[in-house]
């Protein structure tokens, strides 16, 4: 395997760029669409989750995933950035967030996968309460 020349690379970024701001060059741009609030339920459906299961997954509280289903809030930052990806790869969200394979035996059943990820929340909360009394 070469070796990397970092220098070279950093040296070859800053004249890409120059010669961009000359305009002698045309960087190459990409737009990618995130979910907006009235695609949550059909995503949520895609995954077979409840709205409190959803919740859970999302790191979010039951209120706000209600408020973006009925188009009231829009989710930001890294929330719409997971929904493009459970909207892409429902399974691979699943694997990721549960740590249940695409082929295990709660693969087949979101809905399990995601009650465990809640019980795991609970659990580290009411862990946290009784650490500091």
């Amino acid at each position: 395997m070469a070796r990397r020349d970092i220098g070279k690379e950093i040296i070859e970024g800053l004249e890409e760029m120059k010669a961009w701001r000359l305009g002698r060059t045309k960087l190459r741009t990409t737009t990618v669409e995130l979910p907006r609030a009235v695609e949550v339920p059909a995503i949520r459906k895609e995954l077979g989750l409840s709205q409190e299961q959803f919740a859970a997954l999302m790191g979010v509280s039951i209120a706000t995933l209600r408020n973006w289903e009925q188009g009231r809030r829009e989710p930001h930052g890294p929330a719409r950035s997971l929904l493009l990806v459970a909207s892409r790869e429902p399974a691979a969200v699943l694997k990721a967030l549960t740590g249940v394979g695409a082929f295990g035996t709660e693969a087949a059943r979101p809905a399990a996968a995601a009650q465990k990820v809640a019980r795991y929340r609970v659990s580290r909360r009411t862990s946290k309460r009784t650490a500091s009394a």
